[in-house]
């Protein structure tokens, strides 16, 4: 194990450094020297090191210190240990506080360094081991993306892989930010479709009259605006698979027109004369309770009963609390090198904070949480402070709001919308998740009741 792991010495008198070098030698570790930090620096840019040893004077360029903080940008994750010759309390504290693991004197003492290296190195293949085991457990419990280790979540795989190459519509049910597109997309790229278009339309953000030449395309001149002509994503998708996300949502005229083409597998552009004919698989989502919407009359039965044919029922992510530490970690290990953030790992008392939370906005709001808390950490671990925002992280055991008295349903909207701005900072996308809507319907009632964003 100890050729892993790669160590350099750093110091311009040759005498301490090749001594040193030798002794680490004896102990079966593979050491590089360098005699000026800009030396190491070039070093360090060609090959990996996973220890460094850097005396803290050296004439010239860059001393101990500097050294030490150019290498942390290319090799964040080394080991530094600072050695000098005059030791005092303010170099001491400068070069923990700049981040060195160690800060030894010399004359160094062969049985000390051998000690101290032993023990780092215990440290970073236990790291290791678990980076590996992470990753297998991800891989273990990851599904086209999806990731959990769930019991209702794995019969869901399970009738996604029976159901992927059928040509029946499928429903998906569940709460806003459970993933119901994920499970959509799991089902095209499963099947004997997967080379063919997927394509998404969501319902909510757009006007009946917008949605209907989104859905069917529009000849030219058909309305105000229609310059030329274009297809629809029906047209679009054909011989794959249309994702119509938020259905419970369209009108009354659109339900018909869907309608008609599920049972005929054709239908007319906007304005149009040419009949057309497409073979499309209809995977629908809504968060609403379509049932209910039939025996208010507010949605069509006989749509209901077409989109219903394979029904699929997410759980929310307080019935799967087992699956957070897996998607936290891997919000992490996706998160960080895209924001350029040195994040590895989550401290168990900020893994309890997100485990007590009831996340309403399930895992979009966890993501959201994630990225945040990475933004704004000050270290390699996210800790208890970093989710500060979320509270005292525990919303199971808190007393009932009471509504307040006299309040109209619009005055409680326009609370619940201004509370939930303020507490993500006029965040749109993680505000509109909190509260189980879309984001264009957010954007409607902030427009309503002249709310500001922040």
């Amino acid at each position: 194990m100890k050729k892993l792991w790669n160590i350099m010495v750093v110091d311009d008198e040759e005498v301490m450094r090749e001594s040193l070098a030798a002794w680490l030698r004896e102990d079966g570790y593979t050491v590089d020297t360098a005699e000026s930090g800009k030396d190491a620096i070039e070093k360090s840019k060609q090959k990996e090191y996973a220890i460094y040893f850097i005396d803290l004077k050296m004439p010239g360029g860059y001393d101990g210190i500097e050294t030490m903080m150019e290498i942390r940008k290319i090799l964040p994750d080394a080991s530094i240990i600072i050695v000098t010759a005059y030791a005092t309390v303010d170099t001491a504290i400068t070069a923990m506080k700049e981040g060195a693991q160690e800060y030894i004197v010399k004359p160094c003492n062969p049985e000390e360094i051998s000690l101290l290296v032993n023990r780092l190195i215990k440290i970073k293949n236990l790291q290791r081991e678990n980076r590996i085991l992470r990753k297998k457990l991800t891989k273990q419990y990851s599904f086209c993306d999806i990731i959990s280790k769930n019991a209702k979540m794995m019969e869901i795989f399970s009738l996604v892989k029976e159901v992927a190459s059928l040509r029946s519509t499928v429903l998906i049910q569940g709460e806003s930010g459970t993933g119901k597109e994920l499970i959509a997309r799991a089902i095209h790229y499963s099947g004997d479709r997967a080379t063919k278009p997927f394509v998404g339309v969501s319902c909510a953000s757009l006007t009946e009259s917008l949605l209907e030449s989104e859905l069917f395309g529009h000849e030219k001149g058909s309305f105000t605006g229609a310059t030329g002509q274009k297809k629809g994503k029906f047209e679009i998708a054909d011989g794959g698979t249309l994702f119509l996300d938020e259905i419970g949502d369209i009108s009354p005229k659109l339900q018909m027109n869907l309608l008609r083409v599920l049972q005929e597998r054709n239908f007319y552009r906007v304005g149009g004369t040419e009949q057309i004919s497409v073979d499309v698989r209809v995977i629908a989502a809504t968060n609403k309770d379509l049932g209910k919407a039939v025996r208010e009359g507010t949605f069509r039965d006989d749509l209901f009963y077409r989109l219903n044919v394979i029904n699929i029922h997410l759980p929310p992510l307080r019935e799967r609390k087992e699956d957070i530490p897996l998607l936290v970690h891997h919000f992490i290990e996706r998160i960080s090198p895209e924001l350029g953030k040195d994040v590895s790992d989550i401290s168990e008392g900020a893994l309890k904070i997100l485990l007590n939370y009831n996340w309403p906005g399930n895992v979009r709001e966890l993501e959201n949480a994630v990225e945040r808390a990475i933004v704004t950490s000050k270290s390699k671990m996210l800790i208890e402070e970093d989710f500060n925002f979320l509270g005292n992280g525990n919303t199971q055991g808190q007393k009932r709001w009471e509504i307040p008295e006299h309040m109209t349903l619009d005055e409680i909207e326009n609370l619940a919308i201004t509370t939930t701005l303020q507490r993500t900072h006029g965040n749109i996308k993680e505000a509109a998740s909190i509260l189980g809507v879309d984001r264009s319907t957010l954007y409607d009632r902030i427009k309503k009741y002249n709310l500001p964003r922040g």
